[in-house]
């Protein structure tokens, strides 16, 4: 059973962005990253918010985590590995594309029937070793094909015609609407074309993080649990061996993340605690700084949170910087200005 209490769609203008990290180098801030963050109580209320977290905006794939809720809703029978990478921006290696062939098999349908872009892995170092074997650009490689895949079988069940299931007035993509809807408390703003070719959805940060809340928070065997602990338990399988996501979910116990291009991210615990992170620039070096600050900030131990502080800045080859989180996202400086 959907809400019928929807709250009304974000504003669509453009963002009132605040700084969320400076750019340091040798004590002297260099650069600013302007972006947005919203950190929420276990109850669901705004504990902290920089920027504009009410405004439309894209997740990207921050949204995958519920395009999978939609689909499971709709029958889709997988679970563990194979869940996972339906939500998954994968990096291409060899065990992502084996999982997105077995989707198909279950599904009885081809890499033919797959509609997303084609590309080359996403991983640098898989990329080059792709290039290498004089692999071409394919469906399978790009780093959405485990989710494609997943919708494909799910329209197989439904009895939903496939060759134009990216068709936003397809069934597959009004059920995944209104789950995005229903998840995020509030109407969608405008739909556009995602990177892989989907339909992506714009929403506020703000209902991002309430929507990572709630399937955290779901009671055990509902399709936001099963996503849930799908992407926990295989958080490889979710993006890559090496990936800044995958790490994270392994360092803070029960946490569910996903990251978006663009440098969205969004991160939830399971007792509702969540965040989402939006840096203007799209810079990932900004992005895993900011969201770890962010998970600081909403009572996560610091100590599970050090190796996410960003990558130093180098000069001469020697560390002479960082992208550190502006002071309102530092607890330690918070709580001394409480």
């Amino acid at each position: 059973m959907y809400s019928s209490s929807l709250a009304d769609a974000p504003a669509v203008r453009e963002p009132l962005h605040a700084p969320v990290a400076h750019l340091v180098r040798g004590g002297v801030i260099e650069g600013i990253h302007y972006g947005s963050v919203v950190v929420l109580d276990a109850d669901g209320e705004v504990r902290l918010q920089l920027g504009d977290v009410e405004v439309a905006c894209y997740p990207r794939s921050a949204l995958k985590p519920l395009q999978a809720v939609a689909m499971v809703r709709a029958g889709l029978p997988l679970d563990g590995e194979l869940l996972s990478l339906a939500a998954a921006s994968h990096s291409g290696e060899e065990r992502h594309l084996a999982g997105a062939r077995r989707i198909l098999e279950l599904a009885d349908v081809s890499e033919d029937d797959l509609r997303n872009v084609t590309d080359l892995p996403f991983d640098p170092v898989v990329r080059d070793a792709w290039v290498r074997e004089g692999r071409l650009p394919s469906r399978l490689a790009q780093n959405c094909s485990g989710k494609h895949a997943a919708m494909l079988y799910t329209c197989k069940l439904n009895d939903w015609s496939l060759e134009d299931y990216l068709d936003p007035a397809h069934p597959l993509q009004r059920a995944i609407a209104e789950i995005v809807e229903d998840l995020t408390g509030q109407r969608i703003a405008r739909v556009t074309v995602d990177g892989c070719g989907a339909p992506l959805f714009s929403v506020s940060l703000h209902g991002l993080a309430r929507a990572a809340a709630r399937i955290t928070t779901a009671p055990a065997g509902t399709p936001e649990a099963r996503v849930a602990d799908a992407m926990r338990e295989h958080a490889e399988m979710a993006s890559g061996a090496g990936r800044d996501v995958a790490a994270l979910m392994r360092a803070v116990p029960g946490l569910l993340a996903k990251d978006g291009f663009e440098g969205v991210e969004v991160a939830a615990l399971p007792d509702g605690r969540a965040v989402a992170v939006k840096i203007a620039d799209g810079a990932n070096r900004a992005r895993i700084p900011v969201t770890a600050a962010a998970l600081a900030r909403a009572g996560v131990d610091p100590d599970l949170l050090g190796e996410f502080a960003g990558e130093p800045l180098l000069g001469g080859g020697e560390p002479v910087g960082s992208v550190r989180p502006v002071r309102a996202l530092d607890p330690v400086a918070a709580a001394a200005h409480a």
